[in-house]
């Protein structure tokens, strides 16, 4: 399959979580909405055949593994693991719900798919910098696949592990920089600016490069890069934007977790129907 053809396909496989992700919050009426939009391409370049897993065994240890460090995005991953074929779409309704499966923040107590429990802003990096170890000790070849938030990058310990990475030369291990450059409280550059990103994470000793997050087409082609780079890890920095796709959450200065109206996400929902129909006319295009 050439690289244009297979584009179009991944974007068939985002568009379809973009669109299951907003159904799944629309049973609730509220939720994290632009942080798991602005992610959606990445699940979809990941979970369509750079992320190595197998749903009839989602324990198998060989497989690689995704901290979802920003774990307020739940909701895109819940879709994206019911898409796989880690769970039922009717699991899909105990969103949110008080002793359901699928809570706020992703659990990996809790929910089948699920590598890691997260949502403490900065954390990830570490257990993400743990799970690639112990994969390079065990000799399994696994990748670990980690995703953090640009505002999550003021956190100190991202940048403690991001040197402790390099020091052990863990090319096993790939970071994306969700930078949709909003936060909770605001907007990035308003709070603490970060500045060019990918070039902190170089002077920390990893490759990196900064690629249109929402083309699932370039991530791939990114993490595939990435996967061809040795004796260092790699960050991919993804410039997304906030709500992406999403009418009434894109552009938004609060929409890190909003409520919304009936009408707004019927709205929304028809708009991410039409955009995947398109998105499988032009796959299936000669």
């Amino acid at each position: 399959m050439n690289a244009q053809k297979e584009s179009r396909n991944l974007k068939v496989v985002a568009e379809s979580i973009r669109l299951v992700t907003l159904q799944t919050l629309s049973n609730v009426g509220f939720g994290h909405v632009g942080g798991a939009m602005s992610i959606v391409e990445t699940l979809a370049a990941l979970y369509g055949g750079e992320l190595r897993c197998d749903p009839g065994n989602p324990k198998w240890e060989g497989r690689d593994r995704l901290v979802m460090s920003k774990g307020h995005a739940g909701p895109a991953l819940y879709a994206t693991l019911c898409l796989r074929g880690f769970f039922p779409k009717e699991k899909l309704l105990e969103l949110n719900q008080g002793g359901g499966s699928l809570p706020s923040h992703c659990d990996m107590n809790k929910t089948v798919g699920i590598d890691m429990t997260t949502g403490s802003l900065g954390q990830g990096m570490s257990t993400a910098i743990g799970i690639a170890l112990g994969a390079r000790l065990a000799g399994t070849g696994a990748y670990t696949f980690l995703i953090l938030g640009d505002g999550e990058c003021n956190e100190g310990q991202v940048w403690e592990g991001a040197m402790f990475a390099a020091h052990n030369k863990l090319d096993n291990l790939i970071a994306f920089v969700d930078w949709n450059k909003q936060q909770l409280d605001g907007f990035a550059r308003d709070i603490i600016d970060m500045g060019d990103i990918a070039e902190k994470f170089k002077a920390f000793g990893w490759r990196a490069q900064t690629v249109y997050g929402h083309d699932p087409g370039l991530i791939k082609a990114a993490i595939i890069e990435a996967k061809n780079s040795h004796n260092a890890p790699s960050a991919i920095i993804l410039d997304t934007v906030k709500g992406f796709g999403c009418d009434f959450a894109e552009g938004i200065a609060a929409n890190h977790h909003m409520n919304f109206t009936q009408d707004q996400i019927s709205k929304a929902i028809k708009k991410a129907e039409l955009r995947l129909e398109e998105a499988k006319a032009a796959a299936n295009a000669r």
